[in-house]
């Protein structure tokens, strides 16, 4: 099995919206620079902030799109047709109404569950067979909030929530070496069992 060529981390440009949970996508790749020595920088033909990686000693890609989450598959479309690299060579992190802060579930394909940045992606990619890393957000039904979604994920997290969305990201983060090198089971196994 090929393992993981590219990761995206999807989010909204801009100062006005680092902290915002629909933004899940881009600490994970700012962390994962940051692990694996990277740094990222403008890329205009690729519509976003690009790095390079050597994670379980295989070279990876690292990619924040710099346009709007709902135009999120010109940039990943972009990195990934100039460098041949197929769908399920790709890993795509994003936010996750459906699982609490602190969860993280790794899947490959899937539908987009009203996710826009996910939704462009499928559609510029002409594939949905891609990994998915979905970071748990909470929702605010769940977590009893008289909130709007939309509202919701453009809001940052509590001191709390933010703690866990962090401990899921170095959970997540601990289990890239193993995607990289094609592992994606293991990868999936270990993310899956907590400790």
């Amino acid at each position: 099995m090929n393992g993981i060529r590219l990761i995206v981390g999807l989010g909204n440009p801009g100062p006005e919206h680092e902290l915002d949970r629909h933004n899940a996508g881009f600490w994970f790749v700012d962390a994962a620079a940051r692990v694996h020595g990277a740094s990222l920088a403008r890329e205009g033909k690729f519509h976003g902030d690009v790095g390079r990686a050597r994670i379980g000693g295989e070279p990876v890609f690292l990619l924040e799109p710099a346009t709007w989450m709902n135009r999120s598959g010109q940039a990943v479309a972009a990195l990934a047709h100039f460098y041949r690299i197929a769908p399920e060579e790709i890993l795509v992190v994003h936010d996750e109404l459906d699982l609490l802060p602190g969860q993280a579930k790794m899947k490959k394909g899937g539908g987009h569950a009203g996710h826009n940045g996910l939704k462009d992606i499928q559609a510029r990619l002409g594939s949905a067979d891609f990994w998915r890393l979905r970071l748990g957000i909470g929702h605010p039904r769940t977590l009893e909030l008289n909130q709007e979604v939309a509202d919701f994920v453009l809001h940052r997290p509590t001191r709390d929530q933010q703690t866990a969305i962090d401990d899921a990201i170095a959970r997540a983060l601990d289990c890239l070496p193993d995607a990289a090198a094609g592992r994606l089971e293991a990868a999936m196994m270990k993310l899956h069992t907590r400790k």
